[in-house]
């Protein structure tokens, strides 16, 4: 039990500590969010959507100022989000791609600026699972975030999509269950996410969380499984986590996070 509860209480300094730099000196990453490209900026938090908060916090033209990399969601829970080279694609219930507009609502997303660190080829026949033992064995810890690009073709590739939806929105294990899986068989395109220490379960998807768009950028979704043909692997270390959480008013404010969502995020990320 005492683990358990100073586990919450390092999360809820870390959320302090970075809610806090939203609000503070007029020098902060706020106000030049170029300053340091080694952030992974996050809107919101996992559990918000685990509750159903798919209300727009921040918009695509706005949080293409904190990086040209990422993954996410629309508002309403409208598609999966893959953010590349700069542009922000949408791929919708019927797994096609379509560049957003940057009016377009976001509840929750995970951006950086692109820098590699490391690059290294990824046999043929490599796995998703087996793509994550590889990539552990890797980095010089998991305790620091992680971007990860993959640009290759691959025998297999497994994606899903959901429907957007309406109010009243229902919970997001809902949601995925009624998921729309696609199957690509010998495609080429490229593989956007991160990887996330387990100690900021909740606020961010510990782990391995990653999008695929094709070459071609019409089509993609939430990776489930994947093979590789052949393909390279890029890495950026990433030291510094800023999060932006929904405003004053929302029903952020008066959600009740104290359940475990843990068996939830794993159930709705396969």
């Amino acid at each position: 039990m005492f683990i358990k509860n100073l586990r919450k209480l390092s999360l809820l300094i870390l959320v302090f500590s970075l809610v806090s730099g939203l609000f503070g000196c007029s020098s902060g990453y706020a106000d030049n969010p170029n300053k340091d490209r080694e952030t992974l900026f996050q809107v919101s938090t996992i559990n918000a959507l685990m509750e159903g908060l798919y209300d727009s916090v921040i918009t695509v033209g706005d949080l293409l100022e904190y990086g040209d990399f990422g993954i996410g969601t629309f508002e309403g829970l409208d598609g999966e989000m893959v953010v590349l080279n700069g542009k922000c694609y949408q791929i919708k219930y019927d797994g096609a791609a379509y560049l957003k507009e940057d009016s377009a609502g976001v509840p929750f997303a995970d951006v950086t600026y692109f820098d590699k660190d490391y690059e290294g080829e990824i046999a043929s026949g490599t796995t998703f699972e087996q793509l994550k033992t590889l990539v552990g064995e890797t980095l010089p810890t998991e305790n620091i975030f992680y971007a990860i690009k993959i640009e290759g073709t691959f025998t297999f590739m497994q994606t899903r999509s959901v429907a957007g939806q309406e109010k009243p929105y229902p919970p997001l294990t809902a949601v995925t269950a009624d998921q729309v899986v696609f199957d690509f068989n010998n495609v080429k395109g490229t593989i956007i996410g991160f990887y996330c220490p387990e100690y900021v379960a909740g606020v961010g998807v510990a782990g391995y969380h990653l999008h695929f768009i094709t070459d071609e950028l019409d089509a993609g979704g939430h990776i489930l499984n994947f093979t590789v043909d052949e393909a390279i692997m890029y890495i950026d270390y990433t030291n510094e986590f800023y999060l932006m959480l929904p405003g004053e008013g929302s029903d952020f404010y008066n959600t009740d996070f104290s359940p475990d969502y843990s068996e939830g995020i794993e159930e709705a990320e396969k």
